[in-house]
């Protein structure tokens, strides 16, 4: 399978360096052309000086030439960054099939040590899940990204499998909209969708249309100006009437278009995402919802997007102090544009809204598909309905290396609560972050690495990293006993799959020992469910007077004067420690 993988980023990464190279031959062609054309125009005016009505037509339709030239330059560049895009993702997943995560965004920032359970599973951070999964191109999907991970709400899981399942297949669909959105330079962090809400108009209703009747009067006076002995003084009337009027409003007009004017890449490129959103065709129900939302009565929601996108480039245009001058002087440019824009805002101020969520959504639905499509050996739970329960075989971690993870089986049902020993190093650990991963991964509707897999969802969890503050005044043993009160708080409201790791680790042996046993016997008078692993011998003793906790170990072994671990999760209680064995043989101790 990631051979098959590697070959077809291979193939694709071919493909779009033919295009590359392709469009890179009509970008010289296109250098070219422009130039002669200029050259052309420049000799035409040198010798048809004197020809007004020949050099009218000339530079009229070169000068139209030239713009179309220019547009279609730019195009092309724009074909070629995308297909360059197209080569660095695939590059890229083919180092995330190798196992090279750093190329990826971390999720660094979104680490929170009070979360449910995000802290102490390795989520987030420098080769944390959220590292291997995250593939999003806009800032509002990574967001959304992490929010997904971190929600904690087990509901529809059947439906996101069914979205995240039908998106893995488009693959074409996923990387084009991948390098759609990385042609954006700007990003959601300007909060505009917050500024169009409190926008307050201020060009009146009626220059939507009193700009034609300016720009027909001025077009007569000038034409009788220039063809009849018509007084230049009284044709100038509508001009000076024009630039009075534009004056009036320039101030707003310069504080506006100062903050909205640099969107116009972004609401063109964030209208070409919705069109792809809008022309694929879609089965689950999650990304029809989608689809539906970008509805709009009378237009797509795309196309909307791009007006505004054109608007915003035409407003832009003032800025060209020749075209601004002449422009505004005919026609009130400026408030003719202005009138449009705000009606816009009017009108779709809180769609706009909706639409980019949509667009992130489908930003963090398309990494999700992704990791499942690079995973295509792991496994989508076989969601029930009811009490909760987890079967699955070969369940290991999804952070570590699959040709050197050893799976083991997990049956466990609503009620029990297991305790696993074992030496130090010998995987319970990793045990305790390979469930919850998978639960966290199933509630998500993602594959999960394991087989055979049957889930009713549940909320997770944790105690596994507590640490102390200096800026709380927090001691670490504290902060255990703060961890262990908010479970007990929280399991008292919903249903938890409950993970400890060695608690209490901030108080002494015999204490620990009766506070431990104490925590899992009230756990167990609550129905509760989940893991507890520990060092502590004398807390397995607890499932001699309870049916429902059982115990577990992984075991170590010194073999020929080394450790050997076998990493494999066995019925009963741990008997071979190791930490003798390893002050011994690092030299610490004798």
């Amino acid at each position: 399978m990631t051979l098959d993988l590697l070959n077809t980023y291979k193939e694709r990464i071919e493909i779009n360096r033919g295009k590359v190279e392709a469009i890179k031959k009509k970008l010289s062609l296109s250098s070219a052309l422009r130039l002669v054309l200029f050259l052309s125009l420049a000799v035409s005016v040198y010798y048809f000086w004197s020809k007004i009505g020949v050099l009218t037509l000339i530079l009229g339709t070169g000068g139209a030439l030239f713009l179309w030239l220019v547009k279609n330059h730019q195009n092309l560049k724009n074909q070629k960054d995308f297909h360059q895009l197209l080569i660095e993702i695939n590059e890229k997943e083919i180092l995330a099939v190798q196992g090279e995560f750093d190329s990826f965004v971390d999720g660094d920032a979104y680490k929170n040590p009070t979360h449910d359970y995000s802290h102490d599973i390795d989520l987030f951070g420098k080769g944390s899940l959220f590292q291997q999964i995250n593939r999003c191109a806009t800032k509002g999907g990574e967001v959304t990204l992490s929010r997904k991970l971190t929600h904690n709400q087990p509901i529809d899981v059947i439906e996101k499998q069914i979205a995240i399942k039908e998106l893995s297949g488009k693959l074409n669909f996923r990387q084009n909209y991948m390098a759609t959105a990385r042609l954006i330079s700007i990003d959601r962090a300007t909060n505009f969708a917050h500024w169009f809400t409190n926008y307050k108009p201020f060009v009146p209703k009626y220059y939507s249309w009193v700009w034609s009747i300016i720009l027909t009067v001025n077009i007569v006076l000038i034409a009788l100006y220039s063809f009849t002995s018509f007084n230049g003084y009284l044709a100038s009337i509508g001009v000076v009437i024009a630039l009075l009027v534009t004056r009036r409003y320039l101030k707003k007009v310069n504080q506006v278009a100062q903050v909205i004017t640099p969107l116009e890449d972004f609401f063109a490129q964030y209208g070409k995402l919705i069109a792809l959103i809008e022309k694929q065709e879609f089965q689950s129900s999650l990304l029809l919802e989608i689809q539906n939302n970008l509805k709009t009565q009378d237009k797509k929601a795309s196309s909307v997007m791009h007006d505004f996108s054109q608007a915003l480039g035409r407003l832009d245009q003032r800025h060209n102090m020749l075209f601004g001058f002449i422009a505004n002087a005919l026609g009130l440019w400026d408030l003719k544009q202005m009138s449009y824009i705000e009606r816009w805002i009017s009108e779709y101020k809180e769609k706009v809204g909706t639409w980019i969520s949509m667009i992130e959504e489908v930003d963090a639905i398309n990494s999700m598909a992704n990791y499942a499509y690079n995973n295509q050996t792991f496994t989508y739970p076989s969601i029930k309905s009811g009490p909760f329960t987890l079967q699955a075989s070969k369940a290991s971690h999804p952070l570590l290396n699959p040709e050197k993870a050893i799976g083991n089986p997990i049956f466990i049902s609503q009620g029990e609560f297991f305790i696993i020993t074992g030496a130090n190093m010998a995987g319970k650990s990793t045990f305790l972050r390979t469930v919850s991963s998978l639960i966290v991964m199933a509630n998500c509707g993602l594959p999960v690495c394991a087989h055979d897999v049957v889930y009713s969802p549940i909320r997770l969890i944790t105690s596994m990293r507590t640490t102390d503050s200096i800026q709380d005044d927090t001691s670490y043993f504290f902060g255990e006993l703060k961890r262990l009160q908010y479970i007990m708080n929280s399991i008292e409201e919903f249903p938890y799959f409950i993970v400890l790791d060695e608690i209490l680790k901030g108080t002494n042996s015999e204490d620990k020992a009766i506070g431990s046993q104490k925590l899992v016997q009230k756990l167990n008078s609550l129905g509760a469910t989940g893991i507890i692993a520990t060092h502590d011998l004398s807390l397995t003793q607890v499932a001699n007077d309870y049916p429902s906790i059982k115990n577990y170990y992984f075991d170590a072994e010194v073999v020929n004067d080394e450790l050997h671990f076998d990493y494999k999760c066995k019925t009963g209680v741990a008997h071979n420690m190791n930490a003798s064995f390893l002050l011994r043989k690092m030299g610490i101790v004798e």
